[in-house]
């Protein structure tokens, strides 16, 4: 295999996987199994992306580029490739989906197989998004997500699910048609789509914007990533999506779909749009503050532990926002760090939440109690994912939240004010987690229904053992998962800071 299609497989795998159900699915059972390998072959072909990545090398590698559509004044390219900064979040997307799938083989009955068929084409398209390097190539990856989402909200939603679904949806197109706009512009003006081309442009001065259309494009693609991160105040259809969503959507939705829009900060509008970036970069750090301390706020005050959870995302992806506008490595590379720590830590959360929801088909908190004492596997687990979610040291939250804010007190752009804010938003998580898990875990066993649950099947297990493993070697080997950033970071940095100063 080599390095030039080392990509195109990992990409591709999941759609070679879903067009062999198609053609050799005979039962629900194929389809369940099938799917489930099929992602884990990609996990497994996502880890030679590591294996075979060169840490000392800061621009993209393993890239494969054909023409697709060829014109007199512009050419769209099949253009994909691997970089510092997508690296780990194509790992977390290959390791967030085999969790998934096994998570809902028992709870999903109706439909099993366009279920699972959803399951394979929503990995191809989160993929499509973190390898491709083409502006429209990106595009149509982005707006491919929208439709499994939406129908594995719709379908195997909770009882608003349709509400829930078309909400979200409605959000992220509106947002996207801005961002579409912004690319056709561009596309206009360099005759590619190509990022690294459209860089290379502005480098050499064959490509230059004016201030005021250079904001509008930056805030162009700010909006869409805004929603689909969701930043405060463009937040109103998470907890409803999260609420409405079966289980594995809910891992997907906080895994993976929300860092699409943080990405999206450092992919494009950092490196296309760096003047504007660093005009934005205060503004777009007191939302990400008040995300932080309102998205926590709320979350205290919750009733419905999924919920809880859902709000929670939005003060943790608050310190990611943080920390990319503080616009300095140690800062971006929290923040992306930060995207994995949310993706696994949350993401745990929502499948804990899912397997007491799948006992008691109940998402109350006052409708449990002294759970640890029936359920004492399941308890010890669930504590381990809640205190890395707070951001205890040694775990995984940690080490992510720390550099954010070692990076936004160092910050040249955004006061320092906001790191002690943003600091209080970690006390105030371990506040809002510590009152839910003494809520559903601690106390006395006083309920009858509650008295005889069943602790953790063999399926439930495999599900949160490679969470706990990642929380500890994340926490434990950070160093390690930075190193593959460095390179790309500091290149990215430099590059807004040359291209910003030229003005």
């Amino acid at each position: 295999m080599g390095d030039i299609s080392l990509v195109t497989v990992v990409f591709m795998l999941p759609l070679a996987g879903l067009l062999a159900l198609l053609i050799l699915g005979r039962s629900e059972q194929h389809y369940r199994w099938g799917a489930l390998a099929t992602s884990l072959v990609t996990l497994g072909a996502s880890l030679l992306l590591v294996k075979n990545f060169d840490t000392s090398v800061s621009g993209l590698q393993m890239v494969h580029k054909v023409n697709w559509i060829s014109a007199d004044t512009f050419t769209i390219r099949y253009y994909v490739g691997v970089d510092g900064i997508s690296i780990w979040l194509i790992v977390l997307t290959a390791f967030i989906m085999p969790l998934a799938i096994l998570s809902s083989f028992t709870s999903i009955k109706d439909r099993v197989r366009l279920y699972f068929m959803f399951m394979l084409l929503m990995e191809w398209a989160m993929l499509g998004v973190f390898v491709a390097q083409d502006l429209f190539l990106f595009y149509i990856f982005w707006e491919v997500t929208l439709v499994p989402m939406y129908f594995l909200i719709g379908i195997w939603g909770a009882e608003q699910r349709i509400y829930a679904a078309v909400k979200f949806f409605l959000y992220t197109m509106a947002g996207s048609l801005l961002m579409l706009l912004a690319i056709l512009w561009l596309g206009n003006e360099a005759h590619t789509f190509s990022v690294p081309e459209i860089l290379a442009q502005m480098e050499s001065g064959e490509l230059s914007f004016s201030t005021s259309t250079e904001r509008w494009l930056f805030l162009a693609f700010a909006i869409a990533f805004a929603i689909k991160v969701p930043m405060w105040p463009l937040h109103s259809w998470l907890p409803d999506a999260h609420v409405q969503a079966p289980t594995a959507g809910s891992v997907i939705l906080a895994g993976v779909l929300l860092k699409m829009g943080t990405y999206g900060f450092v992919r494009f509008n950092l490196p296309l749009f760096p003047e504007a970036s660093k005009t934005f970069a205060p503004y777009i750090a007191v939302l990400a503050v008040i995300g932080i301390i309102y998205g926590a706020w709320v979350s205290y005050g919750q009733k419905d532990v999924k919920k809880l959870v859902a709000y929670s995302s939005i003060s943790h992806l608050g310190f990611v926002m943080l920390g990319i506008f503080a616009l300095n490595p140690a800062g971006i590379q929290g923040g992306i760090l930060q995207m994995v720590n949310h993706g696994i830590s949350t993401g745990g959360l929502f499948l804990v939440v899912g397997m007491l929801y799948e006992r008691r088909h109940t998402k109350l908190m006052s409708a449990f109690g002294g759970i640890w004492q029936a359920m004492p596997l399941y308890s010890g687990m669930a504590l381990v994912i809640v205190l890395s979610s707070m951001g205890l040291p040694g775990l995984n939250g940690f080490v992510g939240e720390f550099t954010i804010l070692l990076g936004a007190a160092g910050s040249d752009f955004i006061n320092w004010w906001f790191t002690p804010l943003a600091a209080l938003g970690v006390i105030l998580a371990a506040i809002y987690m510590l009152y839910m898990f003494n809520t559903v875990f601690m106390g006395a066993l006083d309920k009858e229904e509650n008295k005889h649950l069943p602790d953790l099947r063999w399926q439930e297990l495999w599900v949160l053992i490679p969470i706990l493993v990642a929380v500890f070697l994340i926490g434990l080997q950070a160093g390690f998962f930075f190193k593959y950033m460095d390179g790309t970071v500091k290149a990215l940095v430099d590059h807004v800071s040359v291209m910003a100063s030229g003005r």
